[in-house]
């Protein structure tokens, strides 16, 4: 048993492979293992929480398709850890390092066919069933999309039909759509939900149309309880795809069945989209998802250390929230390498590690440092000495700083110093307030503003970094 279970694996990672980049490929399913396989289902083991994890959130679609091309009967996928398999003597666990000779026989011997799946709706069914709305952290920038979510979760069809979630790329759609899907299929296990890409809904529609197979694609996306498409903005110039997808709204809509579309903009900018396409998705609800606050995204980060086991420092977190600006993606994938060197090193992570994983990804040196300036021995010994650093840089006198001016030009310079005599002396507010003739009070909301100006504002930012370098920290 322990063989067949080897080989059937083997040719799963053989199929499997050709999807992924070589480094990801032998990154994270190196001793990796089929554990248990009945009749429709498998349990695959990983040997850390984190591999299983990642794999989970990034793999699950492809290990699914690469699953039914070795076998169409099966459906579910569970993954656990299982700390002997990175054990070389254990065995079950396979070293893709050594075997990956093997893959390139196995696809060799595999009929080009059998290498598109397209049993019944497979890439539809591909739910990951992590994505939960229980699990998704909300914050005002996305608590209306989730809302809507959780309707249409309670009672399809008949709440918001269609659904229309849009934002930027990694902002959390793809979780809110498996979500809804995953909330529908508790409420009722009977109920068949449809979740795809519009590139795989393209895929399938060519697939179906090469072998002769439209009525039996039809038949199937049009009985669903719930069709999710993913990224409909790639259906642009795709006529054939448009046509078919427009009558199966049609047919899903007249029947009361829940129909839930993303993009990254909102139907009326969608370019090469059919207008009565466009027509049919502003029939329903319409909500978007922005990038989440400051606030938001550090209970994202403590979410994720929750899921994973684990434990990193306050300072670590708050610095990650600080720097990340562009995508939720991004935010976990800083996140996840942290975990990473915290397993391998058995050490936590600091802000200064953490800083050069960011370097390492070419997201540069511009950073706002929350607490590691203590860690460093300042050139800056008092608060004049600060003074002095800040009215140099933005061309300004120490009365200038200090005195009763309020324009523009001397407010937010003068704010940054109090900031930083804060920040970086561990001065009280009262201590401060002495330094430039104002009440504690003042110096609190002074210091209170260049914290949130940090979160949106880059070049505030840089100016920040820029006056510490002088500073010597």
């Amino acid at each position: 048993m322990v063989d067949v279970a080897r080989d059937f694996w083997v040719q799963v990672l053989g199929a499997l492979e050709p999807q992924l980049k070589r480094s990801d490929f032998l990154t994270w399913f190196q001793h990796s293992a089929l554990l248990e396989r009945q009749a429709s289902k498998v349990i695959i083991g990983f040997p850390t929480v984190l591999t299983r994890d990642w794999v989970v959130n990034k793999y699950h679609a492809k290990i699914l398709e690469a699953l039914k091309v070795c076998d169409a009967n099966i459906e579910t996928v569970i993954y656990e850890v299982d700390g002997t398999l990175s054990n070389p003597e254990h065995n079950l666990s396979i070293d893709i390092k050594i075997l990956s000779p093997t893959f390139k026989k196995v696809r060799k011997i595999r009929n080009k066919d059998e290498l598109t799946v397209n049993v019944d709706g497979v890439r539809s069914k591909a739910l990951n069933p992590k994505y939960t709305l229980d699990t998704y952290v909300i914050g005002q920038e996305n608590r209306l999309a989730h809302a809507a979510c959780m309707a249409v979760g309670k009672r399809p069809g008949t709440a918001y039909n269609p659904l229309f979630v849009y934002g930027d790329v990694g902002l959390g759609k793809t979780h809110l759509l498996q979500g809804t899907g995953n909330m529908i299929l508790r409420n009722n296990s009977n109920a068949v939900v449809a979740y795809m890409t519009s590139e795989q809904f393209t895929s399938e529609i060519v697939e179906a149309i090469r072998r002769h197979g439209a009525n039996s694609f039809k038949d199937r996306y049009r009985n669903v309880d719930c069709l999710i498409i993913d990224d409909i903005q790639f259906l642009a110039h795709k006529e054939r795809t448009q046509e078919e997808f427009f009558h199966t709204f049609n047919s899903l809509y007249d029947n009361n069945r829940q129909v839930i579309i993303s993009a990254d903009r909102p139907p009326k900018e969608l370019s090469d989209i059919q207008d009565r396409l466009i027509s049919r998705f502003e029939m329903g609800m319409i909500v978007d998802v922005q990038f989440p606050d400051y606030e938001t995204r550090l209970a994202i980060l403590h979410c994720k250390c929750r899921e994973h086991q684990v434990l990193l420092p306050n300072e670590v977190l708050e610095f990650i929230a600080f720097n990340v600006h562009h995508s939720i993606r991004e935010l976990e994938g800083i996140l996840l390498r942290a975990i990473a060197q915290y397993e391998l090193e058995q050490s936590a992570p600091t802000v200064r590690s953490v800083a050069t994983i960011m370097k390492k990804l070419n997201r540069g040196g511009e950073f706002a440092v929350l607490e590691e300036g203590r860690e460093h021995r300042s050139l800056a010994k008092t608060a004049e000495d600060i003074i002095e650093i800040v009215s140099d840089y933005y061309k300004l006198t120490r009365s200038d700083l200090t005195g009763p001016l309020r324009k523009k030009e001397v407010l937010l310079p003068r704010q940054i110093c109090m900031y930083l005599i804060r920040k970086e002396l561990d001065a009280s507010y009262e201590q401060i307030g002495e330094e430039f003739g104002r009440n504690h009070t003042t110096v609190m909301h002074a210091f209170e503003k260049i914290i949130r100006l940090m979160r949106k504002d880059g070049k505030l930012i840089r100016d920040i970094n820029a006056l510490k370098q002088e500073m010597g920290l």
